[in-house]
């Protein structure tokens, strides 16, 4: 849109270098191109605004295929005035001189152009195409054939408009339909996820065997390594309990010859002291039946009184203390006779 001012009754148009301003004024043309800016009346002024930058145009139509199935056609076409004063000369892209703003809807009436011609060619060749191959190879021969058909249609270049290019976004069918044509490629995605599923379970599972036979085999080995062990501990043992034994009989047959040493020794000794004691006995018994003979032979000689008086004396030794002694005169009576008589003789 046009910038326009207003001073002391004269308008001021500064143009955009995007839109391609046309001044007449009396039927004569006396300003004509883009970015321009002049001064005007409003009364006598005659203002066209045509834009000469890319534009895009966004259509969505519906179309049906040739097994009779509705699919929704998405497409963008870019284009562009080429020639300004064929297009306001058959559009009207006049401006109010003192707002700037279009009188008509030019822009609109472009599109239309444009999508009406875009939806005849891509009508025409989804017609012929059932519905599979347009879904498969659709896009790619409907956007061929909107751009031949726009290059060759003779209103576009009569109204000054080029087209600059044609992009299909989408095909696509009713929502029935695709949910339809969805199922079987989700039931092999399934499928696939499913077959996905077990060989990783069968995997898993697999691993978990190897794991587990690795953790058997790994036991095995243990037991047998422990067996061998055992062997080893009850060989040691054995072979220290032999030894033990070994040094046990060593000890004892040592031991045994020294008690037979000992015992030789002692019976040695034995012998000796009893044939010492045996002959000191001898001797003592001989100095006893020596000594016996003599006593014998002196209290042979002597008479019986004198060996009354020493056995009373031998018994007097013999007995224990007296304190006091009670003689009667009938002992002291004979004592004294028997003393009598023996100073007599």
């Amino acid at each position: 849109m046009a910038d326009i001012t207003r001073r002391l009754g004269l308008r001021h148009l500064r143009g955009a270098p995007t839109a391609h301003i046309r001044h007449h004024r009396a039927g004569r043309l006396l300003h004509d191109g883009p970015g321009l800016s002049f001064w005007f009346r409003s009364l006598t002024a005659a203002l066209s605004e045509v834009p000469v930058d890319d534009r895009e145009l966004a259509m969505t139509f519906h179309a049906r295929t040739s097994d009779f199935q509705d699919v929704a056609v998405q497409a963008t076409v870019t284009y562009r005035i080429g020639d300004p004063g064929v297009a306001a000369a058959r559009l009207d892209f006049s401006i109010d001189p003192d707002t700037g703003v279009w009188r008509g809807t030019p822009l609109e009436q472009l599109g239309t152009l444009l999508t009406e011609t875009a939806q005849q060619h891509a009508l025409d060749v989804l017609a012929r195409t059932p519905l599979a191959a347009a879904l498969v190879d659709g896009v790619t021969a409907v956007r061929e054939r909107i751009a031949a058909g726009l290059d060759a249609e003779p209103r576009l270049p009569a109204t000054g408009i080029e087209v600059v290019a044609v992009r299909v976004v989408a095909l696509r069918p009713e929502p029935e339909v695709e949910r339809a044509l969805r199922t079987p490629a989700r039931e092999q995605i399934q499928q696939e996820a499913d077959r996905a599923t077990y060989e990783r379970r069968a995997v898993a599972v697999e691993r978990e065997r190897a794991i587990a036979e690795n953790e058997l085999a790994s036991k095995i080995e243990l037991a047998r390594r422990e067996e061998q062990l055992v062997d080893q501990h009850g060989t040691n043992a054995r072979r220290e309990a032999e030894e033990h034994a070994a040094a046990d009989a060593v000890r004892a047959q040592a031991e045994a010859a020294r008690t037979v040493r000992l015992a030789e020794a002692e019976a040695a000794r034995a012998v000796r002291l009893s044939r010492a004691e045996a002959e000191g006995a001898r001797e003592v018994g001989e100095a006893r039946a020596q000594a016996q003979a003599a006593w014998l032979r002196v209290h042979a000689e002597v008479d019986v009184a004198t060996l009354h008086a020493l056995t009373g004396t031998r018994i007097a030794e013999n007995l224990p203390r007296v304190e006091s002694l009670t003689v009667s005169p009938d002992v002291l009576t004979g004592l004294l006779a028997k003393l009598g008589a023996r100073e007599r003789a």
